[in-house]
This record gives C-alpha cells, structure tokens and sequence, in this order.
C-alpha cells in the first residue's frame, strides 16, 4: 500500500488566510484545529492533513495547485540532489534525508534553496563567458542561437514527434529494425506521390514538385535520412507546424529553422525507432559501430540519436553529444548530463575531441573529470564527408558521446580506462574564461572573474599567476 504523502504549504495557507483578512484564530475555528496547530501548519512545522485540505478547498476555494506546497517525498529527493553535487564529501542517503526534512524542514528548504543559487550564480557565469565569446554583454540572440537553445529547454526530446516517427516507422519497417530504402522510397512515391532519382549537384536534396532528388555521391546513410527528412517533413507535416507554433520563437527564420531542425529530429526517429534503439542499444553497451549496423545509419546519426533518448517513462543513458569542427567550434551540442558546453568556441584544448578531429576514423576514449569534480567517460571519433568533387574540399570534424562516470559498465568505451585511480582523470572545463583551474599547461586565458599576480622575475607555462 503507498503510503500517503506529507504537504508542507505553510506560506500558501498563510498567504489565503491574509488575503481573507483573517486571524489565525478565525481560520483555525474555521479548520476545526487550535491556534498553535495552524501556527505550526504556517511554519511547517506539521503537514496539512487530507481533512484541513478538503476544507481549504471546499470553503476557501483553493485550488490544489495554488498550494504549492510540496511532499515530504519531494522535499527528501530535492535535498538529496542538491547534496549529491561533488562539492560536498558525501551524499545524504533517504533515511537522513527524510529525518532532515520532518525534523527541519526550515533548514532542509534552506539548503536546497542556498544549492540553487549556488548552481544559478554558476550559469549566470557561464551566461558571460557566452556573451564575451559572442564579442558583446547584450548581443541578441541570433535565429540559430534560439532554435539551439530551444531544443536545450525541450531536452532533445519532442514526444509527438518522436511518437509519431515510430508509428510511421513500424508501418513501414516490418520485420526489419527500421524501414530500409526501398520502403522508404514505395511510401515516398505510393503516400505522398514523390518519384526519388539521384542527381549530382550542389545540394544534398532538392524538391522539385513530384521529383525529390538525392545527390548521388554521398554515402547510403546520408542520403536515406535525406529521402526520411522529406518524407516526415510532408507526411507529418501538421504535427511539425503545431511544434513551431508553440515554440515561442522570435523571427521568422528562427521558426523555419526549427522546422527543418524538428523534420531531422523526426527522420532520426524513423530510422531509429525509440524503443527498439534503446533496446539494442542497452544490449549492445551503446557500441556505436554495432548499432549503425542494425538500424543502417551513420556513425553520427547513431551518436546524435542516443542524445535523445529521454522518454520520461523509458529514459535511456543519460549522455551529452557534440560536434566539433577543425576550428574548435562546437558545431551540434546537447547535454542531457550536469557537463555543458562552451556556446561559442574556445572549449578546453585538454578534451579528446579536439585531438579526434585530426585522426579520422579512429575512436578515441577519455576519463576527465570537470572542476565540479564530477567524472566523465567519453569517446571521440574524427569523421570525413565526402564532397564528390575534388574541386571542393569535404567536410571534417569530430563527434564526442559520452556519460557521467557512474555509468561506465553501460557504455563499451570505458572499458579498459582505470575509473578508480585518483589521477587517471584528464582534468577539463568549460571554457578557460570560467575554469577555476589554477594550473593548467592549455590555459589560453586568465578565467574572468579572477585577479592575475605577474612576477617578471619568474616565468611559468603562462606568464602570470591567478590569484
């Protein structure tokens, strides 16, 4: 039997009591309980019980949202999270947790609260290290930046979409993990009376009327999630629009760029059904190069999609993906981690990412550990897209994918790393404007919110000391 929870809404019921212009011994006649009873319901000393809330709710009206209270459950997991951060030497477990939040439930909401703006002031910094990196404090948000960070806020996961592509998916894939070409191409041509010939041009596709044309001189993956994009472009076509529609997005192009960014999103769900990805990808300890052999996608389309797998009733691995350019730019990023990334270039040299990009097609694999000092596991692996022409250049970059450290035994990569020893982890940050990090052979900068010492008689790796 689930045992009852305990709400805790002593500012909600003081807040009502006030706005009826009531005094405590008014509202505590009207509850049917003594003056010291609702004095302690206020403080939160006790929780509301089933009786006082219905009464709340039939006589005062109150909504049960409107008491925004929360559960003594509630109240343990949050101070259980916010004591997890690496900057405490232990964790609280449940029982502590719970005694803490029956016993003190001021000081447990305290604590949390303390937790939260720590972590707020640590983004509000991050938040300038984006805006130096851009060249200004104020800079609007340009329409690529928005739709970026808009799949951020959505968690990389969009339910109808993802819902929908996997319906249309096993319509049309059989026996198969995912629909191969040649299904693809019937319901192109039969459902949406769309004729697929290969071209050899400038663009990767290109719809003309009746007649999508795939350019012939990239690799199969590449051109099957073209031919998937456009069919869940026109086929889902309602579903995509209603997603923009409530994106809150600011100009036109922000909009139209989502669209086409949530039309990938879907072909990544026809080609990768949800549950029978996450299935083999359990199976297979997220081995990437076995998974782009079952659903017959790319290395990169394989990485992209484990990112996504964030269904709340059938969550995956929680992993970050990203892709890096020659240049360092972080080209594609999500995080579904506590790792995030540098928005504007300049992430930590020290990354194996980096190293990745000037070795293709070889898997590269690291242990680093941020300055929070929680631990990651990653692999990195240097990708070369053909061009199909020698007069222009191909595309060069690496992917990365990886997962917090207590994950390990789920992901093939960590294999052989040595998780347990204290130095084994290649210490990384965000970005040198915001590590705290005092040595550091990469360091390209001093961090911005930290005074620099300069001793012209001594001469380090850099040449000053940040105090």
């Amino acid at each position: 039997m689930t045992k009852p929870q305990r709400i805790f809404a002593g500012q909600s019921v003081r807040a009502l009591r006030e706005r009826h212009g009531m005094k405590q011994a008014e509202l505590a006649r009207a509850l049917s309980i003594s003056v010291s009873y609702l004095s302690q319901i206020e403080n939160d000393d006790r929780p509301l019980t089933a009786p006082i809330l219905a009464t709340l709710t039939r006589r005062f009206g109150m909504a049960r949202d409107e008491i925004g209270g929360e559960s003594s459950d509630a109240r343990a997991e949050a101070l259980m999270q916010a004591a997890s951060d690496p900057i405490f030497a232990e964790p609280l477990d449940e029982a502590l947790a719970s005694r803490a939040v029956r016993q003190l439930p001021h000081l447990a909401e305290r604590f949390v609260a303390l937790h939260r703006a720590y972590r707020h002031a640590g983004e509000r910094l991050q938040m300038l290290d984006e805006a130096l990196g851009a060249g200004t404090e104020s800079a609007a948000r340009l329409p690529w930046e928005e739709v970026r960070d808009w799949f951020h806020d959505a968690g990389n996961y969009i339910d109808t979409l993802d819902r929908a592509g996997e319906d249309l998916a096993a319509s049309l894939a059989g026996d198969a993990p995912s629909p191969g070409s040649a299904a693809l191409e019937r319901f192109a041509q039969n459902a949406l009376g769309l004729m697929v010939i290969e071209g050899d041009g400038d663009t990767l596709r290109s719809r003309e009327r009746e007649r999508l044309v795939l350019d012939s001189a990239q690799p199969p993956e590449t051109r099957r999630f073209q031919l998937a994009h456009q069919i869940v472009a026109l086929a889902l076509e309602r579903e995509i629009a209603a997603v923009v529609a409530g994106s809150g997005l600011s100009t036109q192009a922000a909009r139209e760029l989502l669209a086409v960014g949530l039309a990938n999103y879907t072909a990544g769900a026809l080609l990768m059904p949800y549950a029978a990805f996450r299935a083999a990808a359990l199976e297979e300890r997220h081995d990437i190069d076995r998974l782009t052999r079952r659903f017959a996608v790319s290395f990169e389309q394989a990485c992209h999609r484990l990112s996504t797998l964030q269904r709340p009733d059938l969550r995956g691995l929680p992993f970050f993906f990203c892709r890096v350019d020659m240049a360092g730019n972080i080209t594609k990023r999500h995080s579904a981690t506590r790792l995030q990334f540098a928005r504007f270039g300049g992430a930590c040299p020290l990354w194996i990412v980096h190293e990745a990009v000037a070795i293709p097609d070889r898997i590269l694999t690291q242990l680093a550990e941020m300055p929070d000092g929680v631990r990651y596991v990653s692999m990195a692996k240097g990708l070369v897209k053909p061009s199909g022409s020698f007069a222009r250049p191909p595309r060069r970059y690496a992917v990365a994918l990886g997962c917090e450290a207590e994950h390990a035994a789920s992901f093939i990569y960590a294999d052989g790393l040595d998780l347990a020893a204290r130095m084994s982890a290649t210490p990384i940050g965000t970005s040198c404007r915001i590590c705290p990090r005092e040595t550091c052979d990469q360091r390209a900068f001093p961090p911005g919110d930290r005074a620099i010492v300069v001793d012209r008689d001594r001469r380090g790796v850099v040449p000053y000391r940040i105090a």
